[in-house]
């Protein structure tokens, strides 16, 4: 009985050491970027950096990034100046563009669009709106220089808080523990396809008492609470502009309209924030615009988002 043990034992070693091989010869998963918090207390990519991001349990989305001197995923380096023209996009994952070649990206199908004209990307996972207007703020003397600033924000997630604080859930991403269990490759391509995600999510509710009251709510309850937190996103909204300002002569707001409440937009307009609503154009669209295992946009949708930028801009560029 000890042997039948000891060989079991020796057996399954041996194949998640093969497991482990085939994995990191067949790049199934991603690379992890190191991410930093600058001496600005600004959240972003350390520079420098090259990788591969894997999205899909047999490699469904395969694309290259590159971190630049900036901390951002880009095709080249930020060096604005008043000679010529730039404009910044800066948002989320979505902007980040993790899931499409760096040298593809949304600023650069941009850039192929208007002549004369540079765009940087500041995209980072997690960006909300107070992560975006305390990077402007904190280097306020080098987006001074680029001339427009689309900024990207979703009513639901991306204002949750009225102030900037660092988020410790995603640097605890950077401790010792955390990048150790990435160097076990099949541990991290595991975790990419949602093997963990079912014990993780009965944990959850065994111990989450709230999640399990909002699930009882009648539909009533449900929109009491929506618009209790719709409420607070609004002041969260207002208090963060009080705090950094906002320029309405050069910054714009990439949103989708339909999940805006529409007393937000009225607001906006009466107030003259200028906004670019992708919505309506993405709906039209004869043929899919995300990831078909993804919320995020595909080649397509990436397209249809660039070409609104580029329209709008062009109306406004001389």
């Amino acid at each position: 009985m000890k042997k039948l043990f000891i060989k079991i034992g020796v057996y399954t070693v041996l194949i998640l050491i093969c497991l482990e091989v085939f994995v990191r010869v067949f790049h199934l998963t991603k690379d992890y970027p190191v991410r930093i918090i600058d001496d600005r207390g600004v959240e972003r990519w350390m520079p420098n950096q090259d990788g591969f991001s894997v999205t899909g349990n047999r490699r469904q989305n395969f694309s290259e990034y590159s971190i630049n001197n900036n901390g951002y995923n880009s095709y080249h380096n930020y060096e604005p100046s008043k000679n010529k023209v730039e404009i910044a996009l800066i948002g989320d994952s979505f902007i980040e563009g993790f899931h499409q070649h760096y040298y593809n990206s949304i600023g650069k199908k941009v850039e192929d669009q208007l002549e004369n004209i540079e765009v940087y990307e500041f995209g980072y996972a997690g960006y909300d709106l107070a992560d975006q207007l305390h990077l402007i703020y904190q280097y306020q003397s080098f987006f001074d220089l680029i001339d427009y600033a689309v900024i990207g924000l979703d009513f639901d997630t991306d204002l949750t808080r009225s102030e900037y604080y660092v988020m410790q859930d995603r640097m605890i991403l950077e401790s010792p523990k955390y990048q150790a269990m990435r160097k076990i490759k099949l541990l991290v391509y595991f975790q990419n396809i949602g093997a963990f995600d079912a014990p993780r999510e009965l944990v959850k509710r065994l111990f989450s008492r709230e999640e399990s009251a909002t699930n009882t709510l009648n539909e009533h309850d449900k929109k009491v609470r929506q618009k209790k937190l719709h409420e607070t996103y609004f002041k969260n909204f207002k208090s963060l502009v009080n705090a950094y300002g906002f320029d309405k002569t050069r910054f714009v707001f990439l949103l989708d309209a339909d999940k805006a409440p529409e007393f937000f937009l009225s607001y906006l307009k009466e107030n003259n924030y200028n906004y670019i609503d992708f919505s309506q154009e993405l709906k039209k669209s004869d043929i899919p615009t995300s990831l078909i295992y993804d919320m995020h946009w595909n080649n397509h949708g990436r397209e249809i988002i660039a070409n609104l930028i580029s329209n709008y801009y062009r109306k406004k560029l001389p």
